[in-house]
């Protein structure tokens, strides 16, 4: 049965594929930092899950997820989900406050290296890392520039990595805007319901895992167009 750790998997796009791949048949350690909301996913999601509440940024719990898949053997996928959005509303980076700013790295580009790096062991030779990324990374938006250079930060680890590490396989995977929690956050009393849910978005990222490009950037739009060209 193979393993796939999943961070920030309590809601939106982490719990749909959280859920998927446990129908598929595989074993799940999943995370999220409000342990209520993450004992209710977990029970939607099958006796194949293992949840461990906490916040990734901090050592310690990093050191737990790490025990758990130790107790494995093995990882064979690596879902870097959790982030956060910043302070809200979303400051101008002429504003914003810089120890909040740094709060941002820590836990949207530090977090996921220092992840990656414990569980190394455990991925090697020929495992998956995905790191959700966002078209914030590549594109400016007015209020964005602190999230999206922080999501600019994650993607040129995950290429650095890719190009570090060639037995890995190390996606930076942008689904695109969905109808998640931090969508509204990001635009409070706005109708967000023209976004797609992200149970429609998983099925983008399943086609990446199975067919196995090379390590690179990839959207989900272009996924689902039946493009596997990584882009830029």
């Amino acid at each position: 049965m193979a393993l796939a750790l999943i961070t920030g998997a309590s809601r939106g796009f982490g719990l749909a594929l959280a859920k998927e791949l446990a129908a598929r048949g595989w074993e799940l350690i999943i995370d999220a930092r409000e342990e209520q909301a993450l004992t209710r996913a977990a029970a939607g999601i099958g006796p194949t899950v293992e949840a461990i509440a906490g916040d990734v940024s901090r050592p310690a719990h990093r050191r737990q997820l790490a025990d758990a898949v130790r107790r494995t053997g093995r990882l064979d996928l690596l879902v870097n989900n959790a982030s956060t959005l910043g302070p809200n509303p979303l400051p101008g980076l002429a504003d914003y406050d810089l120890a909040r700013l740094e709060a941002v790295f820590r836990i949207n580009a530090l977090a996921p290296l220092a992840l990656i790096q414990v569980l190394l062991p455990y991925l090697r030779p020929s495992g998956t890392v995905v790191n959700i990324t966002s078209d914030a990374a590549v594109e400016p938006y007015e209020g964005w520039g602190g999230y999206g250079a922080s999501k600019a930060a994650l993607d040129r680890i995950s290429s650095g990595l890719g190009a570090e590490q060639p037995g890995l396989r190390v996606y930076a995977f942008d689904p695109g805007d969905m109808r998640t929690a931090m969508q509204q956050e990001a635009f409070p009393g706005e109708d967000i319901s023209d976004r797609p849910v992200p149970e429609t978005v998983v099925p983008s990222l399943l086609r990446l895992l199975e067919e196995a490009p090379p390590s690179g950037r990839y959207r989900a739009v272009d996924l689902a167009a039946g493009s596997l060209r990584a882009t830029a």
